[in-house]
């Protein structure tokens, strides 16, 4: 057997494997000796077939699927012993005078070669990092809030601006039967407020469902009808009031802080808003990083200069899938595929150079760290160690999660390898100036 590769030009490559008679002969005939003691064949005892019948029935497909056997290990080994760092798969080129009669074959692969290039993590602008800070507008109307939610409910007689009323929904034509409680306030309009006004326990009160919520998705939870009906329903629904409160703030005392942060935790008003500002914050850190990620991502992209092999890429996905696509298809999925595998290579190369890798150890930590947090959640806040390893193990035994987690881990590294490493500038602003920028 020989195997060669000619390079067509940096990204194309074709590999050319020479396979005769010598290379699969011993093999074939070790498979057609196996077949021979277990052929069934009327007329010859089990074991005695004439070895002459056995290769006239077998001798064809045997040889052909030790050949492409042979084929497929000969072309992995070379690519693993040449290092050629391929994109998608070798594809086999059509031949036209091919024939499993001869004497000898040759195979021809055509390959992709990954494109060499550098990195550059000093772009001549900037990348913004945004340091999402709460602001007193925003404290005030957390604080709001935890008074309301810690609040008293006092019953009234009647509907007023300030009420929270519970009651049905009914619709015939929609089949709507829906139990619920929302504000006055979440009433769109001074009209269909103003038919709340006054309302009495028992009351039945017609409205329209088109513009009634401040939020089309508060009609969804309320009426209890389809994600895409709340945009679109205009239907009457009738509501009878069965309760109707206000609440009475909680009072912004030591009781509310031992409530909200444990007892004593916080003995002041002062501390309770530097400690919500600094629990908000925290949260926030994570939408931050997360544009970061993204920025850098955009601006690596746009900023690192490198060719693909288009042609074959688009040649390898017609028929890489369940389904092969046509030339067009191919193109289309090509071309929304691109951006991915471009940050891909990049990502690559970076963790290469700077010897990003994620070891199974550091994996293990990640996930033990994961899963005590979420224990947390659901109150178990110190769990014991051996329950924390055998948890982690019954984790780490599923391959996707162990894809997932390695795939956050991996993410994680990369943040704080540009943080450290990427030309950056940072911002402080409010959360409502963080949105306005960057989902403007």
């Amino acid at each position: 057997m020989n195997i060669t590769k000619e390079n067509i030009d940096a990204l194309n490559a074709i590999v050319k494997i020479d396979i005769t008679e010598d290379d699969y002969q011993n093999k074939v005939t070790e498979v057609l000796q196996d077949y021979r003691k277990k052929a069934n064949i009327p007329g010859f005892r089990k074991g005695h077939v004439p070895m002459s019948l056995v290769e006239k029935q077998y001798g064809k497909p045997v040889m052909i699927d030790e050949v492409n056997k042979l084929l497929q290990d000969a072309l992995g080994k070379f690519l693993v012993e040449e290092k050629l760092d391929i994109l998608g798969n070798p594809l086999p080129k059509a031949q036209d005078n091919f024939s499993w009669d001869a004497d000898k074959f040759t195979f021809e692969f055509e390959l992709g070669l990954a494109p060499e290039f550098d990195v550059n993590l000093q772009p001549k602008q900037a990348i913004t990092h945004y340091k999402i800070v709460a602001d007193k507008k925003m404290l005030d109307g957390q604080i709001a809030n935890i008074l309301e939610r810690y609040g008293k409910l006092i019953t009234q007689e009647e509907v007023a601006e300030n009420s929270n009323i519970t009651g049905t929904f009914v619709s015939e034509e929609k089949q709507i039967d829906k139990k619920t409680s929302f504000k006055l306030d979440k009433i769109k309009g001074k009209p269909n407020a103003k038919k709340f006004i006054g309302a009495k326990i028992g009351d039945v009160i017609k409205l329209k469902t088109k513009g009634l919520f401040t939020d089309d998705h508060l009609l969804q939870n309320h009426l209890g009808v389809s994600h895409d009906d709340a945009h679109t329903l205009d239907v009457e629904v009738e509501f009878t009031v069965n309760e109707i409160s206000y609440t009475e703030p909680a009072k912004l005392d030591q009781e509310l802080f031992d409530k909200v942060f444990g007892k004593d935790e916080v003995t002041s008003e002062k501390d309770f808003r530097a400690r919500l500002k600094e629990d908000a914050e925290k949260q926030f850190e994570q939408q931050s990083d997360q544009q970061l990620l993204n920025a850098v991502t955009e601006s690596l992209i746009e900023n690192t200069k490198f060719d693909l092999p288009a042609e074959f890429l688009q040649k390898w996905i017609a028929v890489a899938g369940e389904k092969q696509l046509s030339d067009e298809e191919a193109a289309e999925e090509y071309g929304r595929s691109e951006k991915g595998l471009r940050y891909q290579l990049i990502e690559n190369k970076i963790s290469k150079d700077h010897n990003l890798q994620v070891t199974f150890e550091e994996l293990k930590d990640y996930a033990k760290g994961f899963i005590k947090s979420q224990m947390a959640y659901y109150g178990n806040a110190n769990p014991e160690e051996k329950e924390l390893d055998e948890i982690t193990t019954r984790v780490l035994g599923n391959q996707e999660e162990v894809k997932r987690l390695s795939e956050q881990l991996m993410s994680q590294k990369l943040l704080d390898f540009f943080k450290g490493n990427v030309k950056l500038k940072e911002k402080e602003v409010s959360f409502d100036d963080f949105v306005k920028e960057v989902y403007k």
